[in-house]
């Protein structure tokens, strides 16, 4: 884990929230979250002051509205799940027009939009500031069991290693002329994915010798000391200690 290891979801800055050790930005947005998903959901008033403060974390990072908004489009598909509810589920009806809508449905709908897309928003904000890096070495701060660190590692390094090799095949297909355009062609796409499988075992397994060769025992060494200090934890409490006093109201009121 030593190595930097880009993704699209980051956004080179140096803000604030840059700053931040990624431990205490990974347990600020957990914790956000989950006093979000506590809220209850007829508390309307209460999610609009979580996104003003969802807005609040993105302007002190520097990112922009529009680099938000456009990574939240991967919850397209719990959007549509959403909307299907107010027709699908039982219970008292409310008509709008010719329309006749479950009410269960609508806060079940309203629920899942609301605090869906605030969690999205927060862990979009999250990789924003982060690097893939300084994630797993902030899971490791933690305490996450070792092994599933090194596995999420791997997984991050090598899922761009196979993509490149899936996309090299597929220019070699096309190069001998092969296109695939339907079923008769699904055992050339089959043989496709059954030595792309094979090349990325092989791979595995050198990899692997290698570091064995290297003195791997087990563990990855940490290259970088991730420490915080007790401001740097009190400023990354700020938004869930906000969310905190929100969601208490919206119980109490």
């Amino acid at each position: 884990m030593g190595a930097g290891h880009a993704h699209k979801l980051y956004r080179h800055g140096h803000s604030p929230v840059h700053a931040l050790p990624p431990h205490c930005k990974i347990a600020a947005v957990f914790c956000f979250v989950l006093i979000v998903v506590s809220t209850p959901r007829e508390a309307v008033w209460a999610f609009a002051l979580y996104a003003v403060l969802i807005a609040s974390a993105a302007a002190a990072a520097r990112t922009p509205a529009g680099f938000l908004l456009k990574r939240l489009l991967i919850e397209v598909p719990f959007v549509a799940f959403a909307v299907l509810m107010p027709f699908v589920a039982e219970g008292p009806r409310v008509h709008l027009g010719w329309l006749s809508l479950s009410e269960s449905g609508l806060w079940g709908a309203w629920n899942i939009l609301a605090k869906g897309t605030l969690g999205v928003a927060a862990s979009v904000l999250l990789a924003s500031t982060t690097e893939l890096r300084e994630l797993l070495l902030g899971l490791q701060r933690l305490r996450m069991p070792p092994m599933l660190v090194q596995i999420a590692s791997f997984m991050i390094r090598y899922g761009d290693v196979i993509t490149d090799e899936m996309r090299r095949m597929r220019i070699a297909r096309l190069s001998r002329g092969f296109e695939a355009r339907g079923v008769r062609h699904w055992g050339v796409l089959a043989k496709s994915a059954g030595a792309l499988f094979i090349r990325s075992y092989e791979r595995g397994e050198r990899v692997h010798l290698a570091m064995v060769s290297r003195g791997y025992t087990g563990t990855m060494p940490v290259l970088t000391d991730t420490a915080a200090t007790r401001t740097q934890w009190t400023h990354a409490a700020a938004l869930p200690v906000a969310a905190l006093a929100v969601c208490l109201l919206g119980w109490t009121l």
